[in-house]
C-alpha cells in the first residue's frame, strides 16, 4: 500500500522539546529524551517529581504498564503508532526477544531522532516509517499487536484509526492505548477546549480529549475491536503536573505562553483528582 502522509498538525510543545534537545538541555534529555508521555508513579504519596531522573523511570514504567497489558511474546509483530522517539520500542526490546517492531509518526523530526536513539537488538527487526495513522502504510493483516501510547487525541479520527488498525491487525490480535478520558459530565467543557481559538493557545496542540468510556465502547464495536480492558490509572500519574509545572517554571521562556501553559497543567491536575479527566489504559481485541 502506498504511503499516504497528512501534513503534521502543529503541537508547540514538541516544537519547543526539539529545540531544547538540540541544544543541548540536560534535563529534557534525561527527563524526555526517551518518552514524550507521563509518568507513572507506582506509590505517587512518596513520589518527588523533581528530579530528570526520577521522571524518566516514572515515563519507563508507563510504558511498562502499557506494554504489560499487551501481552506480546516472541515472534510477534507489533506496530507503535505514533512512536514519539521510539522509546516505547527500546523498552519492548529490552523485555522480549525475537520481535518484528514497527513505528510509525507523522513528524519526521521525530522519526529522526528514534532512528538514532532506538538501534534492533539481536534477532529482533526495527524500522521507522513515515505515515498517518488514519492511513496506515500497511497492508491487511500484518501485525499482532498495534500500541498508541498518548496520542490518539492528536489524530483527526478515533474511528478511522480504529478502523485502520482493525484492518492492519491480525486474527486473535490486540489495539493497546493510553489516552485521557472524561467522565460524561465532563463531555462538553471538553469540547469547548477544542475551540481554534483556544488550541492556537495551547502548548499541547489541537487534542481532542471529549471520548467518553461510552463513545468509546461504541466506535470500537463499530470498527469491530471491542474493548476488553479500560483501566483508569490517573492517580499512578497525577505526578507528572507538578514535574511539567516545575520544569515550566525553571525555562528560559517568559510571559503570556508560558502563563497559560502553567495554568492549563494546573486545570488538568484539578480534573484529574475528581475524576472528571481519566488517564487510562484500554485493550481492543480483534475477533
Amino acid at each position: 500500500m502506498a504511503d499516504r502522509v497528512r501534513t503534521p498538525v502543529t503541537l508547540p510543545y514538541i516544537d519547543q522539546l526539539l529545540a531544547q534537545l538540540a541544544r543541548g538541555n540536560a534535563a529534557l534529555e534525561q527527563s524526555f529524551g526517551r518518552h514524550i508521555h507521563w509518568g507513572y508513579w507506582p506509590d505517587p504519596g512518596i513520589a518527588e517529581p523533581d528530579r530528570p531522573e526520577d521522571y524518566a523511570e516514572a515515563a519507563e514504567r508507563l510504558s511498562l504498564e502499557l506494554l504489560d497489558l499487551a501481552g506480546i511474546t516472541p515472534g510477534m509483530r507489533v506496530l507503535d503508532a505514533g512512536c514519539g522517539f521510539g522509546g516505547t520500542l527500546a523498552c519492548l526490546q529490552d523485555r522480549v526477544e525475537g520481535l518484528d517492531l514497527t513505528g510509525l509518526n507523522i513528524d519526521p523530526r521525530q522519526l529522526q531522532r528514534a532512528r538514532q536513539l532506538a538501534q534492533p537488538r539481536p534477532g529482533s527487526f526495527l524500522r521507522f516509517v513515515a505515515g498517518d495513522a488514519c492511513t496506515l502504510p500497511f497492508a491487511d493483516a500484518s501485525f499482532d499487536r498495534v500500541l498508541a501510547v498518548e496520542c490518539i487525541f492528536h489524530f483527526p479520527s478515533r474511528a478511522a484509526f480504529l478502523a485502520e488498525v482493525r484492518r492492519v491487525l491480525r486474527p486473535g490480535g490486540a489495539l493497546v492505548i493510553s489516552d485521557f478520558v472524561p467522565a460524561t459530565v465532563w463531555v462538553p467543557m471538553a469540547r469547548m477546549a477544542r475551540w481554534p481559538a483556544l488550541e492556537r493557545l495551547n502548548l499541547f496542540g489541537a487534542c481532542d480529549v471529549t471520548c467518553s468510556a461510552a463513545r468509546y465502547r461504541q466506535l470500537a464495536a463499530q470498527a469491530g475491536l471491542p474493548v476488553t480492558t479500560l483501566r483508569d490509572i490517573t492517580r499512578h500519574t497525577l505526578p507528572t503536573y507538578a514535574f511539567l509545572g516545575r520544569m515550566l517554571a525553571r525555562g528560559t521562556r517568559r510571559g503570556f505562553g508560558q502563563s497559560l501553559a502553567r495554568s492549563g497543567l494546573g486545570m488538568l491536575d484539578w480534573v484529574g483528582r475528581r475524576g472528571l479527566l481519566r488517564y487510562s489504559l484500554l485493550r481492543f481485541d480483534r475477533v
